[in-house]
């Protein structure tokens, strides 16, 4: 027992010793620790590198997802507004075609009622010569085209015809714009009695039909044809 405790010793003073410090063995390192250590470093960088190839591809995915995922949104959006686009079109069709037939319905409210209006034209047209013809003056053809009255008559003097264009342009609510277009003087040989002929003047003019005040009246221009009433010579005034 005694010796095996004394052996902890003896090595503790075998240390201590200063000259077993120097016949001690020198440990010497003869291993390449630069070589391990870029050995290191690379197998470092390799990991490293691989982090980061991994991470970037992970990132570049999740971006590719997301990226795609946005355009499946966008085609999607794109899809129902093509639909919407379609659907509207088929409301401006819908419309446009409403458009024209509330236009044709125009135009045929409007025929009636210039058919209507043109019913009475011809009365009031004659019933206004009738009124503001003078004394002396008979009217021998009345033509019609459009808006348009032609007349053509004759008068004992020129006043009369002057006078019949002054009630024209001032007295008539449905006349206006009367032009006279010419007028010539027509000697007339002498009857049973007479000593000397007479002379008469034959004059034609245009009138104008006013649109009533309230609904201008409108011919269409298919029905702008001509209508000429040639009657025998109609006395409006007598003759003195």
């Amino acid at each position: 027992m005694s010796t095996s405790k004394n052996r902890p010793a003896a090595a503790a003073a075998k240390v201590d010793n200063p000259l077993a410090r120097e016949l001690a063995p020198i440990r010497i390192n003869l291993l390449p620790h630069r070589e391990l250590k870029r050995e290191r470093k690379k197998k470092d960088f390799v990991v490293l590198a691989a982090l980061v190839a991994i991470a970037g591809a992970v990132t570049t995915y999740a971006g590719g997802v997301a990226i795609n995922q946005q355009i499946s949104n966008q085609s999607d959006r794109n899809a129902f507004i093509k639909s919407e686009t379609v659907k509207l079109d088929t409301q401006i069709a819908d419309i446009a075609s409403l458009r024209d037939e509330i236009a044709a319905l125009k135009a045929r409210q409007e025929a009636v009622e210039n058919l209507q209006s043109d019913r009475t034209v011809p009365v009031h047209l004659f019933d206004e010569l009738v009124r503001l013809a003078p004394e002396g003056l008979y009217l021998r053809q009345l033509k019609q085209e459009d808006r348009k009255i032609s007349l053509t008559g004759l008068a004992q003097t020129n006043e009369r015809v002057a006078d019949l264009l002054k009630r024209l342009s001032e007295s008539s609510p449905w006349l206006y714009k009367p032009e006279l277009t010419e007028i010539k003087e027509i000697a007339l040989s002498a009857g049973p009695g007479q000593k000397e002929g007479r002379t008469i003047f034959e004059f034609s003019l245009n009138v104008l039909i006013k649109p009533p005040a309230a609904n201008a009246i409108a011919v269409p221009a298919s029905r702008a044809v001509s209508q000429t009433q040639a009657v025998e010579p109609t006395k409006v005034g007598s003759a003195q």
